[in-house]
């Protein structure tokens, strides 16, 4: 059995420009200790899908479909019970650590407090673990760090104690959410072998949300790619790195390797506009007129009505 299992996942918000649809019939399957990777544009959906499963979203969000984790629907659960959950069974690292950390509380307590919370144990017992897992994620001198405020942490450090809270009650299900986008390549690098170490070393599942194709290909073993908040690709990492079957997924990838330019050509329509048919079609050098009329179903893992392998 699957430990998270997304069915038919809608969700949209009511603005003044418009309903804008967010999500659109997404779903996927992620296994006990599989590493899957939510990859696009920005805009495409991928943190609001994030959002969606940790029951974050907005008081303006319309949310449908299923949510199963470990079996039971998440968008059906009490309030009082998904708290229990979240943080407990799901746990979820945000983009910019620095903003996620209280600034007049030390690193070591907010650790010690996420730990206090979900395990029930005394104030020493937390406050020993919260140092055990400053070192566990390699914040040098733990003890003497324990005590000092987020600001005196760089962004790689701060996302190290984000790590750090997250994996505090050794949650099942670990979401990142573009968790090195505001780091130097070289901070990249030490939090995605961190990472990598950490959701082997626990057996976590862990959901990854980036636009970094490269940080994908490292730590994932499959990925689903998104477009304008509807899947239009997925499958094993490799498969589809190999040989992907969408015309976005192909130009993605392209601009990735430096062989084309660094960005695919035209831009993400509006989702309060989107067009008929396939949403790619506007930016898509293969469209035919049945792209522009009908929306493509998924057929062995793409959804294009002309799916040309690379």
């Amino acid at each position: 059995m699957s430990l998270l299992d997304i069915v038919n996942l809608n969700i949209s918000f009511a603005t003044r420009a418009g309903v804008v649809q967010a999500s659109d019939e997404v779903s996927f399957k992620i296994r006990k200790g599989e590493a899957l990777c939510l990859i696009g544009e920005s805009g495409c959906g991928k943190s609001i899908v994030a959002l969606g499963i940790m029951r974050l979203l907005p008081g303006n969000a319309r949310i449908s479909g299923k949510i199963f984790f470990n079996g039971r629907d998440l968008l059906s659960l009490h309030k009082k019970a998904m708290r229990k959950m979240r943080g407990r069974d799901i746990a979820m690292i945000f983009e910019q650590p620095a903003g996620c950390l209280n600034p007049v509380l030390s690193v070591g307590n907010q650790i010690a407090e996420a730990v206090k919370i979900h395990e029930n144990c005394s104030g020493k017992i937390s406050r020993q673990r919260a140092v055990d897992l400053m070192a566990l994620v390699g914040i040098p001198c733990p003890c003497k760090r324990y005590s000092q405020y987020p600001y005196e942490f760089s962004g790689g450090m701060a996302q190290r104690v984000m790590i750090a809270m997250a994996l505090a009650s050794h949650p099942s299900l670990l979401i990142a959410d573009e968790p090195t986008t505001s780091l130097d390549v070289t901070i990249q690098a030490q939090i995605i072998e961190l990472l990598k170490n950490l959701v082997s070393q626990f057996n976590t599942s862990l959901l990854l949300i980036t636009h970094d194709l490269g940080v994908a290909a490292q730590m994932c073993d499959s990925v689903v790619v998104m477009y304008a908040g509807g899947i239009i690709e997925k499958g094993r990492m490799s498969d589809v790195f190999k040989n992907p079957g969408h015309p976005y997924t192909q130009a993605l990838l392209k601009a990735a390797s430096g062989k084309e330019p660094a960005s695919v050509k035209g831009s993400v329509p509006e989702l309060t506009r989107l067009p008929d048919g396939c949403r790619f079609h506007p930016r898509c050098e293969l469209s035919q007129d049945i792209c522009r009329k009908i929306m493509p179903q998924m057929k062995k893992g793409v959804k294009c009505h002309i799916q040309k392998k690379t």
